[in-house]
């Protein structure tokens, strides 16, 4: 809008286990990455995305650990598939990663879509609810 002319979004939070929160996200959930950065003042990083996309995740370790608490079960990254099939091939290929499905915290995501955890205990939701609706 042009009252907050935004041409770029990124969502950063740090982690203590930067490798296996990319294999989560890159390799498993199928983000693409986009770039990547070491030792900047402490902190190593990547960011990843959807291809053509002005949305990215990045993810940051620090040499001295991550600074933040734990996520609640409600701390969540919802991203929108095209259908139920969809959702359920990526499910698949987290799974087979060591990431099974887990019961949502909220029941509005009950029957809609499937919600996993992250390396972290961050969860990220894949609904195909909209694409039903």
């Amino acid at each position: 809008p042009a009252s907050l002319p935004v041409i770029r979004v990124r969502f950063a939070r740090p982690t203590d286990r930067l490798d296996e929160v990319v294999r989560f996200y890159r390799d498993g959930l199928g983000l693409t990455e986009l770039g990547r950065f070491e030792g900047h003042h402490g902190y190593d990083g990547v960011l990843l995305g959807l291809p053509r996309s002005e949305y990215h995740l990045e993810f940051t370790a620090h040499a001295y650990g991550s600074p933040c608490p734990a996520p609640t079960a409600d701390n969540r990254l919802v991203l929108y598939v095209e259908s139920e099939s969809a959702a359920s091939v990526v499910a698949a290929r987290l799974s087979e990663l060591g990431y099974p499905d887990v019961e949502p915290e909220n029941p509005y995501w009950d029957g809609r879509s499937l919600t996993i955890a992250d390396p972290d205990g961050w969860r990220v939701v894949l609904d195909w609810g909209l694409a039903e609706e």
